[in-house]
């Protein structure tokens, strides 16, 4: 009775939250969220070298790393006076210069991906989803403050005609979405209508394709034009602006939250156990709350506790996903189809690749192992969030890949040893946590082989 009524809440778990997985909008964002992350990642990766091998006073040649600076001049001062350094902080300025190339113009690659994205999947008849990205970022930059106040030495000075690039950044971000998929759903419906101008025949497909492109494009523009004059007449900021304010404050307060962060930890989990890839429903919520607090946090115009980085760093790179029940099995399981699984997944499992472990043994709707798969992420963020708090290991602002194995990528997120005493604690943590089911899980297999 017990296993029909779980099975019929399963069933209808797995059918709501695939209907929202495969939802046309939330895969739009999460697709385009992606492929933006593949460029952020390496200007974060670029700016994670700088702070932990370049910086003179970091993990290689500072006082609280190798002691390298000190030990090359003689003294710290004569370190900090010396040609290497002095060449260190110019190789730091050039790489920052990966920092302006993507992080800074975070809302300019989301308008040019989203528009592209959303085009293709809305509007597969359209034979030129170009034109969409087109429009769409004509219509970015008719809404972006060209005029604003600017504070230079505690005074504000007006500026006139020239782009405010904050909005370029991640304070664009809830605006290039909303500007750009409006325009791009706008431009195609009046294509579909046919309001466009008609060439001859005789006129090259691409040439032709422009021309029809004038007068939805006209249109798509002269709609935001009166939208941001509206705007501004009535709410005295321009749409981004007001975006800013209305939505995109509010849910990066939400999303800063302890609240929000164990809501998002315990899900992603138990998303993952009924089989169900967590990213498909986090993927867009991230998108535009945690990945813009990464981006703020390796930028260095803020320091935001929560984010998808101290996620990696704390639970999936840590080990705790992937590395700890392979581990705990290896160890404590008595069982020899167990035991084999574990030795086939380890390897993946060192570079925190779960799918051989979770699917394997499986864990994915594994009864057993239900309580330690989704409990031990909340707790190993949490024990990290501690750490961050009494001030053993700093704000993450490091951008690493996920798949760098534990211990190293704590190093590396923290530019610390801090960084991979926690990993180690929280590997630990997780390995003990899966220790008593793993003990249930042969004590139960026993027992059927007695009743037998």
């Amino acid at each position: 009775m017990e296993n029909s009524k779980f099975s019929r809440f399963q069933a209808k778990f797995t059918r709501i939250v695939g209907k929202i997985a495969g939802n046309k909008l939330l895969l739009t964002l999460r697709d385009s969220f992606i492929l933006v992350s593949a460029v952020t990642m390496i200007a974060g990766f670029a700016i994670m070298i700088s702070s932990v091998f370049l910086d003179p006073n970091g993990l290689i040649f500072g006082e609280q790393g190798l002691h390298l600076g000190k030990l090359i001049s003689g003294s710290w001062s004569a370190w900090d006076a010396s040609g290497f350094a002095d060449t260190l902080r110019y190789l730091q300025s050039m790489i920052n210069l990966f920092s302006q190339g993507a992080l800074s113009v975070m809302s300019l690659l989301i308008v040019v991906v989203f528009s592209y994205t959303f085009s293709k999947k809305y509007f597969p008849k359209n034979k030129e989803h170009m034109t969409s990205v087109l429009y769409a970022l004509a219509a970015f930059f008719v809404c972006v403050p060209w005029n604003y106040d600017y504070a230079l030495n505690d005074k504000s000075v007006e500026i006139s005609g020239m782009l405010n690039s904050n909005f370029l950044g991640t304070q664009g971000v809830f605006s290039a979405l909303i500007i750009s998929g409006v325009a791009v759903w706008l431009y195609n419906k009046l294509l579909e209508r046919n309001i466009v101008i008609k060439m001859p025949e005789s006129v090259p497909p691409a040439v032709a394709r422009s021309f029809e492109s004038l007068i939805p494009g006209l249109l798509v523009l002269g709609f935001f034009v009166v939208l941001t004059g509206i705007s501004v007449g009535v709410f005295g900021v321009t749409l981004p602006e007001l975006f800013l304010q209305a939505m995109q404050k509010p849910a990066m307060m939400i999303s800063g939250t302890a609240a929000f962060a164990l809501v998002a930890q315990i899900t992603w989990p138990l998303l993952q156990w009924f089989g169900i890839h967590p990213t498909s429903i986090w993927g867009p919520i991230f998108g535009v709350t945690w990945n813009v607090a990464d981006t703020e946090n390796m930028m260095g115009t803020a320091h935001h506790l929560y984010s998808t980085m101290f996620m990696n760093f704390s639970t999936i790179a840590a080990g705790t996903f992937a590395l700890a029940p392979v581990l705990a099995l290896l160890i404590f399981s008595k069982i020899s189809s167990e035991k084999k699984v574990a030795k086939i997944a380890l390897m993946p499992a060192i570079f925190n690749i779960s799918e051989p472990i979770t699917f394997g043994l499986p864990i994915v709707l594994n009864p057993i192992m239900f309580i330690p798969f989704v409990i031990v992420q909340p707790i190993c963020f949490y024990i990290a969030v501690f750490f961050t708090n009494i001030g053993f290991i700093d704000v993450i602002t490091n951008n690493v890949p996920w798949t760098v194995p534990p211990l190293i990528s704590g190093l590396l997120f923290t530019g610390s040893i801090n960084g991979a005493i926690v990993q180690l604690v929280n590997l630990v943590v997780a390995i003990l946590i899966y220790l008593p089911f793993v003990k249930m899980a042969n004590t139960m297999k026993n027992k059927k082989m007695l009743d037998l």
